[in-house]
């Protein structure tokens, strides 16, 4: 293992070509409790367009290093790093420090590949199941026999959604802007794909019976929507606001239909709070990844030297499952 490393910085300006540059950085070493990871692949998110923009900052503490999913091997050992041993296949996540050769990360927040798996899949798990798990079925609570909308059923959250909710037992709908991304919707598991751009989806979630969960990665005009598609009792998760945060809100329907809205973001959760949603994954949602129900596609590869084509390709939307880096 060098002392150096390569690793993609960001400096002035906030568009990809004009932010994001490679540096060779000194590599990390792991603290008590953390493992160092041999970075194999790196998952590309939204997030990370977010930090590279100056919105998204990394927590106090965290590397400054975008990157919040990686998988690889497991390089070396904190003290105290519990189950790990060196040569061990992970993936991981990050609170930042992923587009590089080497990153480190709490122990507890690692979680084994399988064997039949690769590092490119691997890496575009963390991120999107940590997310899911804790927003559509802890804070959103869906249960088996339920029925949820899924917004952006293309995205690496919206097909890992539809994956994890199908492997519980709920009918999905899921939305898409284009009839080729709602077919591919349907092919991963969406009971009900809609495209957007053609169907009104408050009319074709009513005509279905309506939504107890709805997982929504926009926001703004899509609000009143979702509050007009969920059943009574139904539950609003908000993950992101793609479309806008300002909405105008009617309190009535939450008062007649009894509604809970609810939000959260994950990197500045605490730590202990992260080991605990990995415990619950890797007991409830391992099994699905492991059987194969849950395996979100994987859109495409950029090598990490071409991270400002993955970011622009990213932005444009037009991705399927997954964005990854390899270094």
């Amino acid at each position: 293992m060098n002392s150096k490393m390569r690793a993609i910085g960001v400096r002035g300006g906030t568009g990809p070509a004009s932010a994001l540059y490679e540096e060779q950085v000194a590599c990390p070493a792991p603290a008590a409790g953390e493992i160092l990871i041999r970075v194999a692949a790196a998952g590309v998110n939204r997030p990370d367009i977010s930090q590279r923009e100056g919105n998204y900052p990394p927590p106090p503490g965290a590397s400054t290093i975008i990157g919040l999913e990686v998988a690889g091997e497991v390089a070396a050992l904190g003290e105290g790093a519990g189950r790990w041993s060196v040569g061990d296949r992970v993936t991981a996540l990050l609170p930042g420090g992923g587009y590089a050769g080497y990153a480190v990360v709490d122990a507890r927040h690692a979680l084994p590949v399988p064997d039949d798996m690769s590092f490119e899949q691997a890496a575009g798990l963390p991120e999107t199941v940590f997310t899911v798990w804790a927003n559509l079925f802890e804070r959103g609570r869906l249960v088996a026999g339920e029925t949820v909308l899924i917004h952006g059923g293309n995205s690496g959250i919206g097909v890992t959604a539809i994956q994890m909710a199908k492997a519980a037992g709920a009918r999905v709908i899921a939305t898409c802007r284009g009839r080729a991304k709602a077919d591919r919707a349907a092919e991963v598991g969406a009971d009900i794909a809609i495209d957007v751009r053609e169907q009104d989806f408050v009319a074709v979630v009513n005509e279905a019976g309506g939504a107890d969960v709805v997982l929504d990665i926009a926001g703004g005009a899509y609000f009143e929507g979702n509050i007009a598609a969920l059943k009574p009792d139904g539950r609003l998760a908000q993950i992101a606001l793609m479309d806008g945060g300002k909405v105008t809100l009617d309190l009535m329907p939450l008062l007649f239909k009894r509604l809970t809205i609810t939000g959260s973001t994950l990197r500045a959760r605490p730590a202990d709070e992260k080991a605990r949603l990995a415990r619950a994954i890797e007991e409830i949602v391992w099994p699905w990844v492991r059987s194969g129900k849950v395996r979100p596609p994987i859109d495409r590869i950029f090598p990490l030297e071409k991270v400002q084509d993955a970011h622009e390709y990213l932005e444009k939307g037009n991705q399927f499952g997954k964005v990854v880096l390899t270094p």
